[in-house]
């Protein structure tokens, strides 16, 4: 799967999948699988005999006398997955076949048997490359020995992906086959297919994958699970360097960069890769705003908050380096066109009010981190003064004047401060509101109110402070992540599950999310110092058994409100990594 920046600026499936066959005295089994309406075929499953990860996926096959192995790794620095076969035993002549599965199409559609595609194919040294559709860059597929390659271009119909038919999806598609690279094999032996969009030099290969080997981070330990999959977010093309929000659909989001990058690449010792993903989102900013989604034909704008997360950064940065000149020097323009951007007023109704409080919000849009959209609209639209808005605005107001030596806001914070403590703090209930309109306050408790409490410039007093973290904790703090929603509301939602429309009617109604952890702590440790250490502690240590859950290795975009808290959304998801890191490394620095 890789970007084909020449259609669009999304990511597209091009090998879909590898069958491999092994042939020994005119036998052949096939250690493919694959669903079709009905049945599994090939059912090459029931030769696998061991399956690890560490410190890359190795799966073994044992075919009557015959041992293989089988070792995945991508390129780091190209489009280009290589796959080591070594025959481990074997007691007679043993041949491979390997058929390549190709696709050529986004990541968000699925193919269908077309007279477009083209089935020709060019020599290259030890394989082939093939070019279905001219759009396309051609994929190149080799062997690093001598081999003989045959020919037979074919579809494969009805392929089906239980998962999209689970989730409300298309999930049938025609695979092209082309045919086959078959090649002898003796024991002990290594050889490696690779698929990219360069031609490799066949001669390197084995040195190429030893070097990927050595990058990884072995995944020996639940925190080295962690670095390892912290460095698989960041994208770096065509000078640029950006955080993937989550894998496998996602792309590059800036409010998940600003939350995220921190975590993946501060609390690693990071400081060059913290800078040039900042770099890349303020090169791409647009008057006060950022692109909240991508780019190119799929880039929005629509977001509230990803350029007050943006002071959030720069002030992690500076905890973790001590480094204000930096900056003071990269990126005083672009904080104040934020703050006077949204004073004097901007899209989306965004605009600082008389009394100091931030507004935003139209009919049809979701401009907060709740930004679910169904057919209906948005699920929480939030129009009006959402609560973690405003404590990133005065957050952001303080922090300027304070790495610029300067007083310029310091009237404004002081109103926000005021107006804040009037409109979103009730004694009696004992927390703040989640949102103010016109019309009044929405006492609904969501995990947005920790925000005032976690932000290095916070309105609240200790009291209050103290007040609103133990409403969390005893409403929404799960040991995954914190839940969207309190169930004792009527519009909770214990499970996200169903087709997309009523997976979007949980996302925010108490689906849990592991990198609202990140400003839980924040906030307990304020309060509670060493003391809080030992329950941070138990919260990190309950992460360990996600490990080999749902995406081996790493950390799930959201789990189920009600337990068992089952893994859901992504699979690995950049800010869930991000927040647990950063918050092992301010244990550390208790």
């Amino acid at each position: 799967m890789a970007p084909q920046p020449q259609i669009d600026e999304q990511l597209h499936v091009l090998l879909a999948t590898v069958h491999e066959t092994v042939i020994q005295r005119g036998a052949s089994f096939n250690l493919g699988i694959a669903k079709f309406p009905g049945n599994y075929s090939p059912r090459g499953h029931k030769y696998l005999e061991d399956f690890t990860t560490e410190p890359i996926p190795k799966l073994t096959y044992r075919v009557g006398g015959v041992l293989l192995q089988k070792e995945l790794i991508l390129d780091t620095k190209r489009d280009r997955v290589m796959i080591r076969y070594t025959l481990l035993e074997a007691h007679s002549p043993t041949k491979i076949q390997i058929k390549p599965f190709l696709a050529f199409r986004g990541y968000h559609t699925l193919v269908r048997e077309n007279e477009q595609a083209d089935f020709s194919f060019k020599e290259v040294k030890q394989g082939i490359s093939m070019c279905p559709y001219p759009v396309y860059q051609p994929l190149f597929m080799q062997v690093n020995k001598d081999m003989q390659y045959v020919h037979a271009p074919n579809w494969y119909h009805n392929v089906e992906y239980i998962q999209e038919r689970e989730r409300g999806y298309d999930y049938q598609e025609d695979l092209i086959q082309p045919g086959y690279f078959e090649f002898e094999i003796a024991k002990g032996e290594s050889v490696i297919f690779s698929a990219g969009l360069q031609e490799a030099d066949p001669d390197t290969r084995q040195q190429s994958f030893e070097k990927e080997l050595s990058r990884r981070v072995p995944r020996n330990n639940f925190e080295n699970c962690l670095k390892n999959s912290a460095v698989q977010f960041i994208q770096r093309r065509n000078h640029k360097t950006h955080i993937i929000a989550g894998y496998p659909w996602f792309g590059w989001w800036g409010r998940d960069s600003f939350i995220a990058a921190p975590g993946l690449t501060l609390a690693l010792d990071d400081e060059r890769t913290f800078l040039e993903v900042v770099d890349t989102l303020v090169a791409d900013m647009q008057g006060p705003f950022f692109p909240n989604v991508g780019s190119g034909v799929m880039r929005n704008m629509r977001s509230i908050d990803a350029p007050l997360w943006f002071f959030w950064s720069l002030q992690q940065y500076i905890r973790y380096t001590g480094d204000k000149e930096t900056v003071r020097e990269r990126y005083a323009e672009a904080m104040l066109t934020i703050i006077e951007g949204f004073i004097s007023g901007t899209e989306f109704s965004i605009k600082v009010q008389v009394n100091g409080l931030l507004y935003g919000g139209e009919e049809g849009v979701a401009l907060t981190w709740m930004d679910a959209v169904n057919s209906d609209g948005p699920v929480t639209p939030r129009i009006g003064c959402p609560v973690e808005v405003n404590a990133l605005w005065y957050n952001a107001l303080c922090f300027y004047d304070e790495v610029m030596g300067e007083e310029r806001f310091k009237e404004r914070a002081a109103l926000t401060k005021e107006s804040f403590l009037q409109f979103f703090w009730d004694e009696k209930r004992g927390f703040l509101a989640d949102l103010v309109t016109e019309s009044g306050a929405d006492w609904v408790i969501r995990p947005n109110m920790i925000f005032a409490a976690s932000l290095p410039h916070s309105m609240l007093t200790e009291e209050q402070m103290n007040r609103v973290v133990e409403t969390i904790r005893s409403k929404l703090l799960t040991p995954r992540g914190l839940r969207t929603l309190s169930p004792d509301d009527p519009g909770y939602r214990g499970y996200y599950q169903g087709n997309q429309y009523t997976r979007d009617l949980a996302y925010h109604c108490g689906t849990v999310w592991p990198w609202l952890l990140g400003a839980f702590v924040d906030a307990y440790l304020r309060l509670h110092g060493k003391a809080g250490k030992h329950f941070v502690e138990k919260i990190i240590a309950s992460f360990d058994e996600v490990m080999s859950q749902y995406g081996v290795g790493t950390v799930a975009e959201i789990y189920d409100g009600d337990p068992p808290h089952r893994p859901k959304g992504a699979i690995s998801q950049a800010w869930s990594v991000a927040e647990l890191l950063r918050i092992m490394r301010e244990i550390k620095n208790l």
